[in-house]
């Protein structure tokens, strides 16, 4: 048995989407995208969307529409996607990482609060494996000391606090890549309730035009292809059901998993399961994650690595972040995928209590 750690759900009516398209002549940043857009923004609750040719381009955007630069720091998490570091570093600015929430994996408020200076002009949680950050206290914290919110919610799609959509309470960017909960092969989508930031936005991912020719602002070639559009509006239509699925799946490994360290959903909060993410303590992670491959499980680690102590950022390493640090340590994902039969299921349960079960009774 073969199981991937995702699995990007392609069928009939992306594919005549596509055709569609490429049929029409008209590929680029046309009406297939503003239908997404609007689609997507109404679907979250939003204002505006803005759609571009992916995630890490959304989150660079971003920075730009609110004017982050050289001097500024923005308070990230390190333990992340490289990119949520990355866009600050490529306006100019400063990252500032603060340690994680141990249950949820997402940015600590009360760590983030901490590391606040005079130079800071941002906080950006990242709402990690599809678990939403603690926005409510986010948006205090940035209330109280006159801070821009901005939302990484590429691993997010659909998640919620109460009734409300993450990717709503500051300016929020999403990311479409094929291993996520909904794909269009690639590209991004950026959330925004303000006007102005909506009009810097699409002015910068189009060569900083508003209109052609009239370059109002330096932009980029940002702009998203109406093919990504139209397999998005495909994946929109049953993204709900998707996540469902996900949710469904994370149930049956919460109840059926021994040994390790099931993820936790804090009150209040949907999380979406971009990951199914497990704790595997003991130093024992890298050994059943090698196990399970062999035996045609996709574990997979996601993040190995701190942001800081890339090689790339080394000017950061002074960071000492410990929880963060222990996650990089102990996390392991497992399939969970919506198209993960119960065959399968019960394949990834059994093999997983098989093989810690074992390594417990060696340790004895």
């Amino acid at each position: 048995m073969q199981i991937s750690i995702a699995k990007p759900v392609i069928g009939d009516l992306e594919k005549q989407a596509v055709q569609a398209i490429l049929d029409s002549g008209y590929l680029v940043h046309g009406a297939e995208v503003v239908k997404f857009e609007e689609a997507f923004a109404a679907y979250h609750g939003a204002k505006h969307a803005i759609g571009v040719n992916n995630g890490t381009s959304a989150l660079i955007a971003t920075m730009m529409a609110h004017n982050i630069q050289a001097g500024d720091e923005v308070i990230v998490p390190s333990f992340s996607f490289f990119a949520t570091a990355a866009s600050v570093v490529s306006v100019g600015a400063t990252p500032v990482f603060a340690d994680i929430d141990p249950d949820t994996f997402c940015l600590s408020p009360s760590a983030a609060e901490a590391a606040i200076t005079p130079r800071t002009v941002a906080i950006m949680p990242v709402h990690l494996y599809g678990h939403p950050a603690d926005m409510n206290a986010f948006v205090d914290i940035c209330s109280r000391h006159n801070l821009i919110l901005l939302e990484d919610a590429a691993q997010a799609h659909g998640a919620k606090i109460s009734d409300r959509f993450v990717g709503t309470y500051g300016t929020a960017s999403f990311s479409f890549y094929p291993s996520k909960n909904m794909t269009t092969g690639e590209g991004g989508m950026i959330l925004t309730n303000d006007d102005e930031i909506a009009r810097q936005l699409r002015m910068i991912r189009n060569q900083g035009m508003n209109q052609q020719y009239h370059h109002e602002v330096v932009g980029y070639n940002m702009r998203m292809m109406n093919i990504q559009a139209a397999i998005g509006n495909v994946q929109l239509d049953n993204l709900g059901d998707w996540t469902d699925q996900r949710i469904e799946n994370a149930g049956f490994f919460n109840e059926q998993l021994s040994y390790v360290k099931t993820p936790v959903t804090l009150k209040d909060c949907k999380h979406v399961y971009h990951q199914y993410t497990i704790r595997v303590p003991n130093g024992q992670r890298d050994q059943l994650a090698n196990q399970l491959n062999e035996k045609g499980i996709g574990a997979r680690i996601y993040y190995p690595s701190l942001i800081h102590k890339q090689p790339a950022l080394q000017q950061y390493s002074h960071y000492e972040l410990p929880e963060s640090d222990k996650a990089t340590q102990e996390v392991m994902s497992l399939p969970v995928h919506p198209q993960l039969t119960q065959e399968e299921r019960q394949y990834i349960v059994d093999t997983v209590n098989e093989l810690c079960g074992a390594m417990e009774t060696q340790s004895i």
